[in-house]
């Protein structure tokens, strides 16, 4: 699930985590947040994407917070292996995907049916 690209920015300066309240399948999800693009290159027009795995316990409702500093630089995908810090006052977009391989320890993965619902999402301050 992908939002719209935003018009204009969401600014998450006075913030430092997401909590979102889901209920799932007892899989892992990854949570991304896009940023505007900070190479300024004809050939390269994508947003910057962060991510960070979420655990979606089974059943019941639950709130994850997911600290923005634990949302790494990826590419595709991929994790960019650089040092980059994401500008929290320049968010275009924010999706969540199911994770099918890997992710966190006791989490079901592979192929297969998913099932994850969102009640909301909040920008917060846990400092």
């Amino acid at each position: 699930m992908r939002s719209k690209k935003f018009d204009g920015f969401i600014d998450l300066d006075s913030y430092d985590s997401l909590a979102l309240k889901l209920k799932g399948d007892g899989r892992c999800y990854i949570s991304t947040i896009y940023t505007e693009n900070w190479v300024n290159s004809p050939g390269q027009q994508e947003d910057n994407s962060w991510q960070a795995f979420v655990f979606v316990p089974r059943d019941n409702w639950y709130i994850a917070k997911i600290p923005l500093a634990h949302y790494l630089p990826t590419w595709r995908g991929n994790v960019i292996d650089a040092n980059l810090e994401m500008n929290p006052s320049r968010i275009v977009g924010m999706s969540l995907s199911v994770n099918a391989e890997g992710g966190l320890p006791d989490a079901k993965s592979g192929p297969g049916d998913f099932r994850v619902e969102i009640d909301w999402i909040k920008a917060i301050r846990t400092e």
